[in-house]
């Protein structure tokens, strides 16, 4: 299994997705093609004492800054690491690529480079979320269209149900729609005429609408959303683990008891941060493309650039994208 990675997309490049990088060629048993400019890699690695055993460079002489206009990347960005990760990917050096770079342009080297599947209207970006499940759910769309029609919003269930079916082993399930409120008439037209292809689908376990407030209740597996509401809501959940984990500190740091009821729970503790840490998630896949594309997040460490690679791996070890497309096809008919 070989993966490709962006080694100069995100906050933290190249040191990160390097450090990251080899991490998973040790832990996950995969080799990386690192796409950036050789002699600035070859320096890193050297310089921070980096294993390169399983890692090969493939020369990219620019970056793809996070303001360029994302549509660039396909015919004007063409010397850019993002870009010539893409061309390898969609030319068959790789099983899949990560990459921490801008969204708005992964999304467009993933749709224009590599190529939606055949009959999905739109790609999306899925992302699995903490919540009261052990293993999360998955927000879908979580940034990449703001504007949708109900059609979109139903492939979106049955792509998200693959995943979380054959990745991530959820038998049958269940998929919610994010609306303000539980009812069938609730929410604009758009979201309306969705649900209602979605109850009358049977290839789809479709649960009904889901309100804010539920999000992280374990209502389902799958959570459908149009880009906009979803990106809002992931955020959200962030920014909420955020501010929870700095209470419980500021808490737990109020006085002796508290101390030592902090070093009592300290096991749970760490479990419970692990939850809402995203770095234990790695990335988001881009789903309705024909190979596996990871976004992972910009400010991604070397932990959470090597869970997008499994992340990556899974995605191409499962063939989720042609399981997308026999779905995608079968839903149709």
């Amino acid at each position: 299994m070989r993966i490709i990675i962006d080694a100069f997309g995100g906050d933290f490049a190249p040191i990160e997705p390097l450090k990251g990088a080899a991490q998973a060629v040790k832990e996950l048993g995969v080799e990386i093609l690192a796409v950036g400019d050789i002699p600035k890699m070859e320096e890193c690695c050297k310089k921070n004492n980096i294993d390169t055993t399983g890692i090969a460079f493939k020369q990219a002489d620019e970056v793809f800054d996070i303001h360029e206009d994302p549509t660039k990347i396909v015919k004007e960005k063409t010397n850019t690491s993002l870009h010539i990760a893409f061309r390898a990917l969609a030319d068959g050096e790789g099983d899949a690529m990560v990459s921490a770079g801008s969204t708005g342009a992964i999304l467009a080297g993933a749709t224009l480079i590599v190529r939606r599947i055949k009959g999905c209207k739109r790609p999306a970006i899925g992302a699995v979320v903490p919540g009261l499940h052990p293993d999360g759910f998955m927000l879908i769309d979580s940034g990449a269209n703001n504007e949708v029609r109900p059609e979109m919003l139903k492939q979106f269930a049955v792509m998200g149900s693959v995943y979380m079916e054959k990745v991530m082993g959820r038998i049958n399930p269940r998929v919610g729609l994010l609306n303000n409120g539980t009812e069938e008439t609730k929410g604009p037209e758009t979201h309306r005429n969705a649900y209602s292809l979605m109850k009358e689908d049977e290839e789809i376990n479709f649960i009904g609408n889901i309100e804010g407030r539920d999000v992280l209740m374990d209502k389902c597996d799958v959570l459908v959303a149009d880009g906009f509401s979803g990106n809002i809501g992931m955020k959200s959940v962030e920014g909420t683990a955020s501010f929870m984990n700095k209470m419980l500190k500021h808490m737990f740091k109020t006085n002796l008891k508290t101390k030592i009821a902090a070093l009592l729970l300290k096991k749970q503790l760490m479990e419970f941060k692990a939850k809402l840490d995203y770095t234990e998630y790695g990335g988001a896949p881009v789903m309705g493309v024909t190979k596996g594309v990871i976004k992972a997040h910009g400010s991604s460490n070397a932990k959470a650039f090597k869970n997008a690679i499994r992340q990556a791996k899974l995605y191409a070890e499962k063939d989720v994208s042609s399981l997308i497309a026999s779905q995608l096809a079968k839903v149709e008919e």
